[in-house]
């Protein structure tokens, strides 16, 4: 799998792609991940990338021609599966979307910055738009980051253990069963028994009853139909 960023702010994404297991799943070969700085693509000896409203009000707006020019660079290499402008006004970004994309070849993550894209771009380029929550960040590059983690970990081969993935919070739309681990007891707190019997069928049972307990309790939203 292959994923381009567009950024106006690369030094934003030099940390989270050089550790643990998006690291070992670029070293690997099962993904690539490529950033790319619009300032390359930017109008006359000053690079401009942004510009004032139309209309007026605060903030400057990230021009087309920059992005197009970026976005065409990498389609006349490429067949692209999804160009994704991260967003706080798009759709919201859960464990099912991360599956999807997954399953993808190519994908283009354009963050946004200032007061956002010119609308242009929204309209007649952009084929999905992404939020990872309710709220506003200075730009898309962390948002960018976290899509592109929550995904790069579902490929196989990316853990290794490629069942864990599976077991995450959200994969069946029950948060994760709490886990234990040694010593078995500390300060006089206990693992549950059912935990160190060595009965597999029973722990499992466990397990599940404990994931839809703490959903019921923390996440009731998961269970509605």
């Amino acid at each position: 799998m292959r994923i381009d960023i567009l950024t106006v702010q690369p030094k934003l994404l030099d940390g989270p792609f050089d550790h643990s297991i998006l690291k070992r799943a670029i070293q690997r070969g099962i993904a690539q991940v490529h950033i790319h700085d619009l300032r390359a693509f930017g109008l006359g000896k000053h690079k401009q990338v942004d510009d004032y409203a139309y209309g007026g009000g605060a903030g400057m707006v990230m021009r087309l021609e920059p992005m197009i020019a970026c976005i065409e660079a990498l389609q006349s290499e490429r067949k692209y599966d999804a160009i994704i402008y991260m967003t706080p006004d798009g759709e919201r970004f859960h464990q099912s979307l991360a599956n999807q994309i997954s399953l993808q070849e190519n994908i283009i993550l354009l963050c946004g910055h200032y007061k956002g894209i010119d609308h242009r771009l929204r309209e007649h380029i952009i084929t999905r738009e992404i939020s990872i929550g309710d709220y506003v960040l200075s730009g898309g590059e962390l948002a960018a980051a976290v899509v592109t983690d929550a995904v790069l970990r579902l490929l196989p081969g990316a853990m290794n253990d490629e069942t864990s993935a599976l077991s995450d919070s959200f994969q069946d739309n029950l948060l994760a069963p709490p886990v234990y681990t040694r010593p078995s007891e500390f300060r006089g707190w206990k693992v549950p028994e059912i935990l160190i019997g060595g009965d597999t069928r029973a722990v499992e049972e466990w397990r599940h009853s404990q994931s839809v307990e703490r959903t019921k309790k923390l996440r009731p939203d998961l269970l509605e139909p």
